[in-house]
């Protein structure tokens, strides 16, 4: 190779790298590593950091609230029982009988607290749940009587949700603001903090008065995966009672108008924060390959500290909406890559998902050793 071969060679990987950190999607998924590997963050010399088992999953939360980056806090003794449940999700209604399972039979309408809908609905999570080995039934009669294999344990200890903006300014403080309000209101999440892309000035003023002072500021370098903290977040009360804000005044700044909102009461926040851990537990961070192509011939993973998706036909890193089956220039793995184990391993978009889901595994303990 030449000389000016390299130089073209080397201002291409240049341009793949702030392509990549361009994107709020690549930006994502280096703060997730980040935080996998560093979290939480605090000064070198501070002796506070977590020794905690930590789980980080994007793109999860409520259907009035999405985050692009949860981070749960774990009991390590209690992480390492919940795989005795296995690696997938565990529902509301599931998750319902396993808390209020007894240690001996019982019938199970005597020994479950009424779960608010019919109880039809709890013998199909009852069936679903011997068959997937994590609870056990008999039929006496015609009754159904329930054990538990194991007692549920306390795994969850807090929720991090952080909202990555690489490019905040004052317009997208703006924009961010109601969300961030709406966070603090409810107190699902134990903190909340944005992150956005490390510049070496100083924070603009503007940025604090836009946003909630209980909101903590992370300035994230996605080069070198560090990061400072620009403000510190406030402790919300998640055991107290949320405040849901249904509807803001919107007719501009003559509307002094009352917001329309309703209170949650702590146990119905219980099991939405213990329902965003089991959905952030099955998927974590690097689940984003599930959404993407990577039956394409184009499609790599590549290594750059972690493992990155990258385009071949694009020459750059993809983003996850641009890695889909309408893009111009999908074309499927040919057949002569599926030729060896085919079709029990498949071909390299097969082997790109198995990596990444044997890495999400391994993040969970119990699970590697098949506790």
């Amino acid at each position: 190779m030449t000389l000016e071969e390299i130089s073209v060679h080397l201002s291409s990987l240049s341009l793949l790298k702030s392509v990549a950190v361009r994107t709020e999607f690549g930006f994502e998924l280096r703060v997730c590593r980040w935080a996998e590997q560093a979290w939480p963050p605090t000064d070198a010399n501070a002796e506070d950091r977590t020794t905690k088992p930590i789980l980080v999953a994007r793109q999860l939360g409520t259907k009035h609230r999405r985050w692009d980056t949860i981070i749960l806090e774990c009991n390590p003794e209690g992480l390492r029982h919940r795989a005795r449940f296995g690696p997938d999700r565990l529902d509301r209604n599931t998750l319902h009988i396993l808390q209020h399972a007894p240690a001996e039979w019982a019938y199970y309408r005597e020994t479950l607290p009424h779960p608010g809908y019919p109880w039809r609905y709890v013998r199909e999570s009852i069936h679903d749940a011997v068959d997937r080995g994590i609870l056990e039934s008999r039929r006496v009669g015609n009754r159904i009587e329930i054990r538990r294999k194991w007692a549920y344990p306390d795994w969850l200890e807090r929720i991090v949700a952080i909202e990555n903006k690489p490019d905040l300014d004052a317009s997208a403080a703006r924009v961010l603001q109601p969300q961030l309000e709406y966070d603090v209101a409810m107190a699902l999440a134990d903190e909340v903090w944005v992150a956005t892309e490390m510049t070496g000035d100083a924070v603009e003023p503007a940025l604090f008065e836009s946003l909630p002072v209980e909101a903590g500021i992370l300035a994230f370098d996605p080069d070198s995966l560090q990061a400072e903290v620009a403000w510190y977040p406030r402790q919300l009360s998640v055991s107290d009672p949320g405040t849901q804000i249904e509807e803001r005044p919107d007719g501009g700044n003559r509307d002094h108008s009352a917001a329309r909102f309703e209170y949650v009461d702590p146990a119905t926040k219980a099991r939405t924060r213990l329902s965003i851990a089991e959905r952030a537990y099955e998927r974590g961070w690097r689940s984003f390959v599930d959404t993407m192509r990577p039956d394409c011939r184009h499609f790599e993973l590549r290594r750059d500290g972690q493992l990155l998706p990258t385009c071949r036909a694009h020459g750059r890193r993809q983003t996850a909406a641009e890695c889909s089956g309408s893009c111009p220039k999908f074309e499927p793995e040919p057949p002569a890559w599926r030729q060896q184990g085919w079709p029990i391993e498949g071909g390299p978009g097969r082997l790109s998902k198995r990596l990444l889901a044997d890495r999400r595994r391994e993040r969970r303990p119990g699970l590697e050793d098949g506790e």
